[in-house]
């Protein structure tokens, strides 16, 4: 695999993630376009480690760790939030207004 194109692909990746979480308000929808940035940046680790050695794979299961840990807990807190506003855009939301 080449260098160029697999950092090439992850810097897609990561701005067409950056770009979901500033337009859109839909908390599944950002919470997706958390995940692709997370696997954007396990492809950079992934593509460095060919070059510079192992030490990039080993990063991608602490990555993948925190991944999971913030789908098990980001899917509560959205479920969570449904439960009780029948909605899960994100304009609606005001459980923190007095």
């Amino acid at each position: 695999m080449l260098l160029g194109p697999s950092l090439a692909l992850s810097a897609v990746l990561f701005a067409i993630g950056v770009a979901g979480v500033l337009i859109r308000r839909n908390a599944i929808v950002l919470f997706m376009c958390i995940e692709l940035m997370l696997n954007a940046v396990n492809l950079t680790f992934i593509a460095l480690a060919q070059v510079h050695g192992m030490s990039g794979q080993i990063m991608v299961f602490f990555v993948m760790t925190v991944a999971a840990a913030e789908a098990a807990v980001g899917l509560a807190i959205i479920l969570a939030i449904f439960r009780h506003t029948q909605t899960v855009d994100l304009t609606q939301l005001n459980l923190l207004k007095g």
